[in-house]
């Protein structure tokens, strides 16, 4: 059976064979043995998974692009992990959620609207291209939704959660898009931003 592909207009982007490694707050080192997911906020359920409770889940594979919003993009990645939106109804969000912020190890953090993360393609990576996360690619997990721009999927996951309101992240505060929607070349609020000096910690091949 062939593996599901997700094709997703990328206007604007280039194709590139060694990813580009940006690591705005530096690279936690996390033991999978005291890593923990939350699901937090306006929920009626709060949940907390350990490495080992995610890692039994049933799993969510697919063959996805990466799209970066400084303009690059790796074809033809697999990604595998469990349904992020599973998760997020077995927390039951109330009624009035219209957000999730992805909080991380590092102490980055990223919004998104709950509609994308609550599709059927929104999974917490935890493979790419039938391995583990690198480290310096998020390990143990980070979300991964192929409609939204590389900066939504959030490496270091250690927390979702929902909002009722929408609050700025890490990016977000220096003018990049409150969504980020690869489709609709959503890169910066009213195409302005702010300059921020990215740290490019490493390149590899995919």
């Amino acid at each position: 059976m062939d593996l599901k592909k997700i094709e997703i207009e990328n206007p604007g982007q280039r194709y590139i064979s060694n990813w580009i490694i940006y690591s705005a707050l530096g690279e936690p080192n996390i033991s999978p043995d005291h890593w923990k997911l939350k699901i937090s906020g306006r929920v009626r359920n709060p949940k907390e998974y350990s490495y080992e409770d995610i890692a039994r889940m049933p799993v969510v594979e697919y063959i996805s692009d990466f799209n970066c919003v400084t303009a690059w993009s790796i074809p033809n990645v697999k990604w595998s992990g469990p349904s992020l939106s599973g998760l997020l109804k077995e927390a039951e969000p109330m009624e009035d959620s219209k957000w999730v912020m992805f909080k991380c190890a590092d102490g980055y953090s990223t919004p998104v609207p709950i509609e994308f993360a609550l599709k059927d393609d929104a999974v917490i990576a935890l493979r790419m291209n039938d391995r583990p996360l690198r480290i310096e690619q998020g390990f143990p997990a980070r979300p991964f939704l192929p409609d939204l721009y590389g900066w939504k999927s959030a490496k270091w996951l250690t927390e979702v959660e929902v909002m009722e309101d929408y609050k700025d992240g890490y990016w977000e505060q220096y003018g990049y898009h409150e969504r980020g929607l690869v489709a609709s070349s959503e890169r910066y609020t009213n195409n302005t931003w702010r300059r921020v000096r990215k740290t490019v910690t490493g390149m590899f091949k995919s």
